[in-house]
């Protein structure tokens, strides 16, 4: 344990020394050790701004939830492209309450980027008591099809991801 109290992200530092020697353009012996000494400090200084990540408990729902939000992210350019280019009559944007499930702030952080990341949506606000999402979307035909759809394909994949269980 004294050891992760002196190198707090075993893995970011190598990372950070390597980022260090791209950035200068040289491995000499001075930047190596200016490299390994940031590599060093950066995570020791700010491991308590540092969020304690859940455990993935399903490492391979993890990478198909992945996919699946890599293919929404191509559809959904479809679908707002077929939108922004025809009448915008035919647009219903609308901010939507998705409640939640998740409590962990890593599960929610990650639900509310896929959201923003998938064309035609963004969560816009997330409750003080952190239990209801506000999502705004280009395009809802039916409110109720929507919370249904961000809870399926998001939110439950990554409760069994994390293995959260649902309040």
């Amino acid at each position: 344990m004294k050891a992760r109290r002196w190198l707090p992200h075993p893995l970011l530092s190598p990372c950070l020394l390597l980022v260090w020697l791209l950035l200068v353009n040289d491995f000499g012996l001075g930047n190596l050790l200016l490299g390994a000494l940031l590599g060093w400090l950066i995570p020791l200084v700010s491991q308590r701004f540092w969020i304690n990540p859940p455990q993935i408990q399903r490492p391979l729902k993890l990478c198909l939830f992945l996919l699946r939000v890599i293919g929404d992210i191509v559809i959904a350019n479809l679908q707002v492209a077929k939108l922004i280019l025809g009448p915008s009559s035919k647009l219903r944007p609308a901010f939507v309450e998705i409640p939640l499930a998740l409590e962990d702030e890593l599960a929610l952080t990650m639900l509310a980027s896929v959201i923003s990341l998938t064309p035609g949506t963004v969560s816009a606000d997330l409750s003080d008591d952190r239990k209801t999402l506000l999502v705004h979307s280009l395009d809802v035909a039916d409110e109720a099809g929507l919370v249904h759809e961000i809870k399926t394909r998001y939110e439950a994949p990554l409760l069994e991801v994390f293995a959260c269980s649902p309040t």
